[in-house]
């Protein structure tokens, strides 16, 4: 199957008449220019999204939506955000796609996938890969033929966006490939917001914060880092929003002082 090279973007259509930006890259080198070059703007707050994909169960995914819909889209849309997650029409990036389409959103919303496990919309179908979720507006299509190839990708498609301006990854569920998302994004010194009630990982990384035991020593590596802030699903989401909107304000502010030391004095 022919993909796309780093010296032409694409418009990819897809039967609900959508269309997104699409580029392939090779090396890590190349992100700054391919990112420019399908329209994504630079020093821009940035939402990473990771968690369940296929294994997400109904139950879990019916408990997510609302949070989707009723507060990450219209966040990321208030504080002109860019969402990044891993752009498969499954689980928590259907979600964020189905929740920018409800709001109406203008935000971007830019998938990071690996060409050998995903269906280019219009090209033969091939076995073995996974459609696109067809309400993001951009795709970055990265090396691999596994899933967790993309993760670094993601972590620092993230940070080549951000910049200077704050940026933060949102885990729901997952398991793991979100566990190595976790890691890409910690190594970036992104905060990592854990949503505990959602299941899987999500629950094992708060059950460890919450109760460090030897049955969670595998999670010890990565939670000595500190870059985790938990949340509890059943409870008010509100919490959770004057939480993140908190954290963009307050580290632009510092960001500006820091940068512009003299309009700040």
């Amino acid at each position: 199957m022919q993909l796309l090279n780093m010296s032409s973007s694409l418009d990819l259509t897809f039967t609900n008449g959508r269309t997104a930006r699409a580029i392939r890259v090779q090396e890590r080198a190349e992100l700054p220019t391919a990112l420019n070059e399908i329209g994504l703007p630079c020093s821009a707050p940035v939402l990473v999204i990771v968690g369940g994909a296929s294994n997400l169960s109904r139950l879990d995914y019916q408990r997510l939506e609302s949070l989707f819909v009723n507060l990450l889209a219209p966040l990321a849309e208030e504080l002109g955000m860019v969402v990044v997650d891993g752009g498969t029409d499954a689980g928590v990036m259907q979600l964020m796609g189905i929740a920018r389409s409800q709001i109406n959103g203008s935000f971007p919303l830019v998938g990071v996938a690996p060409v050998g496990k995903i269906q280019i919309p219009g090209r033969q179908i091939a076995a073995h890969v996974h459609p696109l979720e067809p309400h993001h507006t951009h795709f970055v299509l990265v090396p691999g033929s596994e899933w967790g190839d993309e993760s670094p990708w993601i972590a620092e498609t993230a940070s080549v966006l951000s910049q200077d301006v704050p940026s933060v990854t949102i885990l729901m569920n997952g398991g793991s490939i979100s566990l190595k998302d976790v890691q890409e994004s910690i190594a970036e010194e992104r905060l990592v917001v854990v949503i505990a009630g959602t299941g899987r990982l999500a629950d094992q990384i708060a059950a460890a914060m919450q109760n460090p035991c030897e049955e969670q020593r595998t999670l010890a590596p990565v939670l000595e880092t500190g870059y985790f802030k938990l949340f509890e699903l059943s409870k008010s989401t509100v919490q959770l929003r004057a939480f993140l909107k908190r954290h963009f304000l307050q580290q632009r502010m510092q960001n500006n002082k820091r940068l512009y030391p003299r309009l700040n004095a």
